[in-house]
């Protein structure tokens, strides 16, 4: 069965949960990056609205959908803009390593919120930010002073702006959001470290 990943190294949603049944539901997937994602959605039953701001990475999700005959909606833009879609009319918005890349995170997050149905969730993962702050085994810089870096991902070098667990807390609550799960789940890999956050946050309201 089509199951989503969380990030490069694991885990997916048959381990996690944290996304439920899509069968028959709206989904918005934010920085679909090669489609992975926004297929397996598809797979598994859900309407799949996807968004990237890359036209090459959009360009390989579309022909990953086309391998797989399964039908998405691909949008192009900001994944902080979301004008295009009508407020309280998407049932879950999905993320996988794509929320650190954008520089204004706390818009990314008003954005989620108003085109979520009440109740419903926003689930993202991203590098973990302490990974941010070691390097070789050794701390190249503060925690509590987060720095943009580079990274590659999706093949390509992107820039990543970390932030405290704190403060991305703070703006999930600002944006309206009431976080019900939080996990840095163990990988492999032989750090004591963890690389990875993953959040559910539900929409407030009625």
């Amino acid at each position: 069965m089509a199951d989503l990943l969380y990030g490069p190294d694991g885990p997916g949603e048959h381990d996690l949960r944290l996304v439920g049944d899509v069968a028959g539901k709206r989904v918005m997937e934010l920085g679909c990056g090669d489609g992975t994602n926004a297929v397996a959605l598809a797979q598994l039953g859900a309407v799949v609205i996807a968004v990237d701001s890359s036209a090459a990475r959009l360009a390989r999700a579309r022909r990953l959908a086309d391998e797989h005959e399964v039908r998405v909606e691909f949008r192009a833009g900001d994944l902080a803009d979301l004008a295009f879609m009508r407020a309280d009319s998407v049932d879950v918005v999905f993320s996988a390593y794509a929320v650190d890349t954008v520089e204004d995170s706390p818009r990314v997050f008003r954005q989620a919120q108003r085109v979520l149905k009440p109740n419903t969730p926003f689930v993202f993962s991203h590098a973990h930010p302490f990974a941010a702050c070691v390097s070789e085994g050794r701390l190249v810089h503060s925690y509590l002073d987060p720095v943009p870096v580079a990274v590659t991902r999706w093949d390509e070098t992107v820039t990543v702006y970390p932030r405290t667990l704190s403060d991305e807390y703070t703006d999930l609550v600002r944006a309206g959001f009431r976080v019900d799960a939080f996990v840095e789940p163990r990988l492999g890999g032989g750090t004591d470290l963890p690389s990875m956050v993953v959040w559910r946050a539900r929409k407030e309201g009625t």
